[in-house]
């Protein structure tokens, strides 16, 4: 049994190394200049945050798919559950100062609107939920989960070079629980 904690913590490690390298490329603004808006108008950043966060909120849809075809599998997924809302929470756009038009724009109708717009993986497919997972048994959706995670988080990854400096490493965070949680839904304690 110690041996396998050993061997968690070295992946664990392993892990936050990898995410310490790819911290480093971000935090200089040395390099080629990134553009500050979109043609829309709408900031860059803006529109980072919103794919970034649909797409944590995409993720979530797969762990509440997951729930409710396996509700014995809740006390095992419950706190990564937990832990991707947060993520998605973290990654959304900040709400403008208060004021009259911040409430407007804060209340639930201006929230789902990027929730119910389609999602995608930032490579043009759809982000659905795992195919097969109502129907796969406990084990085949835990790995659809975890292969699900992995994505999600090539996804945040692959987003950092487009991220500014303070995003870019909450992106490499989040990137980095998506990694740990797609090892724990495949070698985790059972």
């Amino acid at each position: 049994m110690e041996r396998t904690a050993t061997t968690r913590r070295q992946a664990l490690m392993a892990t936050g190394a990898a995410t310490a390298a790819a911290l480093t490329g971000c935090t200089s603004e040395a390099g080629g200049a990134r553009p500050h808006t979109a043609p829309d108008g709408v900031p860059a950043e803006t529109v980072l945050r919103r794919r970034s966060a649909a797409r944590s909120g995409a993720l979530l849809g797969h762990y509440d798919t997951a729930l409710t075809a396996h509700p014995e599998l809740a006390a095992r997924l419950a706190p990564l559950r937990a832990a991707v809302a947060l993520h998605a929470e973290a990654l959304a756009p900040t709400p403008p100062a208060a004021g009259p038009s911040a409430a407007a724009s804060a209340s639930p109708s201006a929230s789902s609107s990027v929730s119910a717009s389609p999602r995608t993986t930032g490579r043009g497919a759809p982000a659905t939920a795992p195919p097969g997972t109502a129907d796969a048994d406990p084990d085949t959706t835990l790995r659809e989960l975890a292969a699900a995670e992995r994505n999600t988080a090539d996804v945040h990854t692959a987003a950092l070079a487009d991220a500014p400096p303070e995003y870019a490493r909450l992106l490499a965070s989040v990137a980095a629980a998506g990694a740990v949680h797609a090892y724990l839904l495949t070698n985790g304690d059972r």
